[in-house]
């Protein structure tokens, strides 16, 4: 690695850490000729990811575009930049693992599919755009469909979880017999 200071090549690595998300390798390096210490990334290289639009045409494809579309359905929105940024990871991860040629609307689905997770109102922000809702009626429409669904509500636990109605029924049924079993004795 060349110094940014002096141009040598004569350097040590000081510090090795993985990035937060393990996509990449931080390194503290010191140059041996003038002492300077700067930090390099090492990331995997990512094949070329190209995007077939709604009109055949290919094009490269382009992370902070998709950040951006992202970004502008939580606009105004309390959502972290650190929930958008791992969204948007997930989702290109998913779209390497595919292939190297996506459609478009693959890519819009997939956000689709994250958005409805996360935020409702950015989900219909985002689907009036990539559905490109003409009307009232369609906006209505998929705010129906969201009423429909099951919302799970992190901060709110369930009054009666799958498990504890398992545990519980056990419990009720080891008693039962025990009862049965030492009728009339104390």
């Amino acid at each position: 690695m060349r110094c940014p200071k002096c141009g040598s090549r004569d350097d040590k690595v000081i510090d090795s850490r993985q990035s937060r998300d393990g996509s990449s390798i931080r390194r503290r390096r010191q140059c041996l000729k003038c002492k300077y210490r700067y930090t390099t990334y090492e990331e995997i290289e990512r094949s070329d990811l190209r995007v077939i639009k709604t009109n055949r045409t290919h094009e490269a494809f382009d992370r902070r575009k998709l950040a951006a579309s992202i970004a502008k359905a939580f606009e105004k929105r309390s959502t972290s930049l650190l929930t958008l940024e791992d969204m948007v990871d997930e989702i290109v991860h998913e779209l390497e693992t595919g292939g190297r040629e996506v459609p478009s609307s693959v890519i819009g689905a997939r956000v689709l599919e994250k958005l409805r997770g996360i935020d409702e109102v950015a989900y219909l922000r985002y689907a009036s755009v990539y559905q490109r809702f003409q009307d009232v009626d369609q906006f209505v429409d998929a705010i129906h469909t969201l009423g429909r669904r099951i919302k799970s509500n992190a901060l709110q636990r369930e009054l009666f979880p799958p498990e504890t109605m398992k545990e519980n029924a056990n419990v009720a049924r080891r008693s039962r017999e025990g009862a049965i079993k030492n009728h009339g004795r104390v």
